[in-house]
């Protein structure tokens, strides 16, 4: 079956969406980079930008391993989902643009980063890794590695459109880069994770953290590109393939994630406050005091117990607009993960009189970056959601079912 790229009227209607998420994205940039220049904003201008990056990486990066596991799997779900997955690994250049801020605030985001390190026994040991030139060469390495992967399977794939059908040999070489690949995920992630968000506390550290951050990434891109097959379910060509049965493995398959990302959050806790080692304790204790402790209970309740209890029942997953409901409340609930996550970690610095006084800036310049960068994703993600047809060409259930079978 020929899957055509969407009629020209809805391929404008994508386009008009792209703009205006462009134009929030741009408006969002220049309250962000107008923050960062100015002295009492400039740090928490970085902060925000820090937790908004955080999160378009991970849903780019989410959706390129769910894409190379639907590779090595197969199965009817990564058949309709194959191209909203493709259009999200390539926005990875886009992130890759948006570290640069980043590499610009290094010193007001991390403690070891600034002149002062040396002075602190306990960074100074770490220091040949925790340093200014080697996390940006490795964060050169992380982008090269994630952009080369998405970059071939992208490229196979588009062959195999030019080829009208599944070519065994391309096939193949998705399958076989998707081994290797998945296992460079998981190096690359774990040392990511790291970098960017577990430094930011260069005294304490968790041996489960980059599989819980890598799992949550996995887990929102899984729930976005699940949000669009199922708003587009209905329309052609999904909606020739896109029956019960498969919303309802695609259900399953967001409610393990779920169930996934629940255990290693839990289980990190578990060891953590069962061990009571003192130097591991505070960082959740900062976490769950004071309004945190609001927000720990939120992600609990709606990040996880309600899409569990949603999803467990068979009739709600087959459920096209049920889908789109859990799906948008666990992307929704990705960024107050990240906000958990991250802002704590700065409650303990020291503040400027200054900085104090412009705090009431800060949901101003949250809301700017998320907007920022949320805004110039979405903007590239429909472009080039809308630049290929929405199922591989050629493609069937019964001739899916039958090469992996």
């Amino acid at each position: 079956m020929s899957a055509a790229i969407l009629p020209p009227d809805e391929r404008a209607d994508v386009i008009r969406i792209s703009n205006r998420a462009f134009v929030v994205g741009l408006v969002g940039v220049v309250v962000c980079l107008v923050g960062m220049f100015l002295p009492d904003t400039r740090v928490t201008s970085f902060r925000a930008w820090l937790v908004a990056f955080n999160l378009g990486t991970g849903v780019a990066l989410g959706s390129l391993v769910v894409l190379m596991l639907q590779y090595l799997t197969g199965g009817v779900w990564g058949v309709v989902m194959r191209r909203p997955l493709e259009a999200a690994t390539r926005t990875l250049p886009l992130m890759a643009l948006l570290f640069v801020p980043l590499a610009c605030g290094l010193p007001d985001l991390y403690a070891w980063a600034r002149p002062d390190a040396i002075d602190d026994p306990n960074l100074v040991h770490k220091a040949p890794y925790l340093n200014v030139p080697s996390f940006l060469i490795r964060a050169g390495i992380y982008f090269a590695i994630w952009n080369g992967l998405a970059w071939l399977l992208n490229l196979w794939s588009k062959r195999q459109d030019a080829d009208s059908g599944p070519n065994p040999t391309l096939l193949s070489r998705c399958e076989t880069l998707s081994a290797p690949g998945m296992i460079l995920f998981v190096l690359t992630i774990t040392f990511a994770s790291i970098d960017w968000v577990m430094s930011l506390e260069p005294h304490w550290y968790s041996t489960i953290y980059g599989a819980m951050f890598g799992m949550g990434q996995v887990l929102s891109g899984f729930a976005f590109a699940v949000a669009v097959v199922a708003l587009l379910a209905a329309r052609k060509p999904l909606s020739d393939l896109l029956g019960r049965q498969q919303l309802r493995d695609l259900g399953s398959l967001m409610m393990a994630f779920v169930m996934v990302w629940a255990y290693l959050s839990f289980m990190q806790f578990l060891l953590i406050w069962a061990g009571n080692l003192p130097e591991e304790v505070p960082w959740y204790l900062a976490r769950l005091m004071g309004p945190w402790k609001f927000v720990a209970l939120a992600l609990i309740v709606l990040h996880f117990a309600l899409p569990f209890v949603i999803l467990l029942s068979a009739t709600m997953r087959s459920r096209r607009s049920a889908l789109v409901w859990v799906a948008s409340l666990v992307v929704v609930m990705r960024p107050v993960d990240l906000l958990w996550l991250i802002v704590p970690a700065f409650d303990h610095h020291s503040h400027s009189p200054a900085e104090d006084h412009f705090d009431f800036f800060a949901p101003v310049l949250y809301a700017s970056a998320l907007a920022a960068v949320g805004g110039l994703w979405l903007g590239v993600y429909l472009r080039q959601l809308a630049s290929r047809p929405l199922l591989p060409v050629g493609v069937t259930i019964e001739k899916e079912e039958v090469h992996h079978g």
